[in-house]
């Protein structure tokens, strides 16, 4: 139970995060940021969507079509189509955390019927511990937007 009041923290605080971002900052890319607001928000987003999938094959992930804009290794400098709006991506933020809380209860210590492996660096075995690494995951992403709109100036 309590990855899932951290996974409603963290949540809490990217939700902050992105509230805080003035419209105009969403897609600046100052120097030394790999991506924008944008970006980051999109990819929180459909990763967690799809490390629940993994952890749970019942799951059936949203908005699987945003991975174009926001999978690992895209990029806005080739965004083609039209992306999610900064109102898409908060509303569907706002609702994905209910509907993965509802996905994942009584089922963290489920055993994953293949370990899901990072690299050579982490093997996970349990729901639970998949969405730990999304809850680190998603930290790492709100602190880039919280840098971002330092650097930009909100």
């Amino acid at each position: 139970m309590e990855t899932i009041e951290q996974l409603k923290m963290a949540r809490m605080y990217t939700i902050g995060r992105l509230s805080q971002t003035k419209e105009d900052a969403w897609d600046q890319q100052p120097n030394g940021f790999n991506n924008t607001v944008h970006w980051n928000a999109g990819h929180i987003y459909i990763t967690l969507e799809q490390f629940t999938a993994k952890a749970l094959p019942s799951y059936e992930p949203q908005h699987g079509e945003w991975g174009t804009f926001f999978g690992i290794g895209t990029s806005p400098a080739n965004w083609e189509g039209q992306v999610p709006s900064k109102e898409e991506l908060l509303a569907a933020l706002q609702e994905q955390l209910p509907r993965v809380v509802e996905a994942l209860e009584g089922k963290l210590g489920e055993v994953l019927p293949e370990p899901l492996k990072i690299g050579n660096m982490l093997t996970m075995g349990t729901v639970d511990a998949v969405i730990q690494f999304s809850l680190w995951h998603e930290g790492v992403h709100a602190g880039v937007i919280h840098g971002l709109n330092r650097a930009i100036g909100k």
